[in-house]
């Protein structure tokens, strides 16, 4: 590593040892929150009897599996493996995995009656969405030996077909979402990331299944298109419906504001890659457009309120991952497919590339190649 960069290396390890007591549990599932001073971890009160939420617990693995690579300390490695370790043996209803899990008890979360948050509910759209995505990019990142990763997220994504996904009237492909022993047919913006996510899973899927995982991503961005498309503004929505004869249109007015997200751009992303269907780059393009014309202001961009007002009002906030993840999701589509190839990168959760660990025999401190 040059020594100009040895202060990240360094500054990532100081960082991660005052994460590392948020694992301080009877489980070893990591608290949601930590006082970095103190060491003390605490969950948020809303969430299922504080609980910890499966998209944060499970959306560590990159990152600490490379820190264990760039340091040889294992422990960053054995901690991640040891939440892997815990859901494989849990029972899940359906083959889903609930986004609720209790840091103490090692149960699914219990039902909220304030709320109204369900022990079952199952998503992947928030809460849920990027444990799924990391289960796929272990795998990638490690250079396709992390078998057990692949197999789990290839589990998960049948039991999704099978309870989730639906068509609506109107032939739009959705993800829906499990709450009290049935399906809600609302889908989330952060759920159209998972369109890129099929078809970067296709390569590798069991069953010559490839062809079918590319079609399903391919669905899934035409119907989140669609719900940018039947907008005003030509921005999507928080989230959709799909029921009473509306479909890929927010209904409450607390789901019909537009921050800045970069999900649906992802995945037209991951689709022209993966397919070099120009439609891709001309719905981008339309996205520029919209987000340049109603979202540009004076100190940089804005989220709006109303993504079916001609008239909208600002949030005035410009969200972080609009220049994480927006931003260099539209750069790349429209870059070539030799800058950042997968074969060398894997994107984290929002955006970050992390390089492809090509070990060889070599085994990560911590590890056990029979899992490999």
């Amino acid at each position: 590593m040059p020594g100009s960069d040895l202060v990240f290396k360094v500054k990532a390890v100081q960082l991660a040892e005052k994460l590392i007591p948020a694992f301080n549990t009877p489980t070893g599932i990591p608290w949601a929150m930590v006082n970095l001073k103190s060491g003390v971890g605490r969950n948020w009160g809303w969430a299922s009897a504080g609980s910890s939420i499966l998209a944060e617990f499970g959306t560590l693995h990159m990152e600490f599996v490379h820190l264990t690579y760039l340091t040889g300390n294992p422990v960053y490695y054995q901690k991640v493996m040891h939440i892997r370790k815990l859901l494989a043996k849990m029972d899940r209803p359906n083959g889903l995995y609930p986004n609720y899990l209790n840091p103490r008890t090692g149960r699914w979360g219990q039902p909220n009656l304030r709320t109204r948050l369900s022990a079952d509910h199952t998503s992947l759209g928030g809460l849920g969405d990027s444990f799924y995505e990391y289960l796929l990019k272990a795998w990638l990142m490690s250079d396709k030996t992390d078998t057990e990763a692949r197999k789990t997220y290839d589990d998960a994504i049948e039991a999704i077909e099978r309870h989730l996904i639906r068509k609506s009237n109107g032939g739009l492909t959705f993800i829906g979402e499990w709450k009290n022993g049935h399906l809600e047919r609302k889908m989330g913006h952060l759920a159209c990331f998972a369109g890129g996510m099929f078809a970067l899973g296709a390569d590798g899927s069991p069953d010559d299944k490839a062809g079918h995982y590319l079609q399903l991503g391919a669905e899934i961005a035409h119907t989140c298109h669609e719900s940018y498309d039947r907008t005003v503004l030509k921005l999507g929505p928080e989230a959709f419906k799909f029921d009473s004869g509306l479909e890929a249109v927010a209904v409450r007015q607390n789901e019909k504001y537009y921050i800045l997200r970069p999900e649906v751009i992802e995945t037209y992303w991951y689709m022209w890659r993966f397919t070099h269907d120009p439609k891709y780059r001309q719905w981008g393009w339309e996205a520029t457009q919209a987000i340049d014309k109603y979202c540009r202001v004076s100190g940089g961009f804005s989220g709006v309120k109303d993504v079916y007002s001609s008239n909208p009002t600002y949030d005035d906030v410009q969200q972080s991952f609009f220049l994480a993840e927006t931003l260099k999701y539209l750069y790349l589509l429209f870059s070539s497919d030799d800058l950042m190839p997968f074969e060398s990168w894997v994107f984290n959760t929002e955006a970050h590339p992390l390089p492809v660990l090509h070990l060889g025999n070599i085994t990560l401190p911590g590890s056990d190649p029979a899992q490999r």
